[in-house]
């Protein structure tokens, strides 16, 4: 299997990344993003692309590839719904709809989140918008599309948040991960788990296309 990684410098991306290294079903990877991500590896290839709204330049290096996983993304914290929906709705859709053109057969997988408003009219501005960016992504003819909603994310080996305070409320929550995994299994998840899972359903699908932290945790 060949892969397109976006957001591999961000703590999801970087446990995708890792989890995509160390499976042997999987040819290549190639990531794709503003910065490199710091890591050598023989199935790890970097594309940076410093306007990620415009391929035009990059469209020969995006074919050939059986899935993407999109794990880019920005808190909603301080930006207006417009802003956000620049840096989440349009962003995506502008790398979504070139692949789908490449490589139609391929299977896309959204890092959305856990309490997206797939009815894109809830109070919430960031779920309305992830809402929407979920819907506009399964209408894409791709071969299949799944959105993955997880919620709170442990993460391992080394995967840290780029945002200092995350990193801090990380640090913090640590001591009480197992707790938490076995109190409310349906709302945690770790960084290895979320890797595994988007090669399973790249593999093999899943059930729905939306998936939520208890699928997640259940698809190996």
């Amino acid at each position: 299997m060949n892969v397109l990684l976006f957001g591999a410098t961000g703590m999801v991306g970087r446990g995708v990344l890792r989890e995509c290294l160390l499976d042997a079903g999987v040819s290549r990877v190639l990531s794709v993003g503003r910065s490199a991500t710091g890591q050598t590896h023989p199935k790890l290839r970097e594309l940076i692309v410093p306007d990620l709204f415009d391929y035009s330049a990059v469209r020969e290096q995006l074919s050939g590839f059986d899935a993407c996983f999109f794990c880019l993304g920005v808190s909603s914290a301080g930006m207006s719904e417009e802003a956000y929906r620049h840096v989440t709705y349009e962003l995506t859709l502008a790398a979504a709809k070139v692949l789908v053109r490449l490589n139609p057969q391929m299977t896309f997988v959204y890092v959305s989140g856990a309490g997206t408003d797939s009815s894109e009219r809830g109070s919430s501005m960031w779920a309305r918008v992830k809402g929407a960016t979920e819907n506009a992504l399964m209408r894409l003819p791709f071969k299949a599309a799944y959105m993955f909603r997880p919620g709170f994310i442990q993460p391992l080996h080394g995967v840290r948040s780029k945002v200092a305070l995350y990193r801090w409320v990380y640090v913090l929550a640590s001591p009480f991960f197992g707790l938490l995994r076995r109190l409310a299994p349906r709302y945690v998840t770790t960084s290895e788990q979320v890797g595994r899972a988007m090669l399973a359903v790249a593999r093999r699908g899943a059930p729905t296309p939306l998936v939520e932290t208890a699928d997640i945790n259940a698809l190996r």
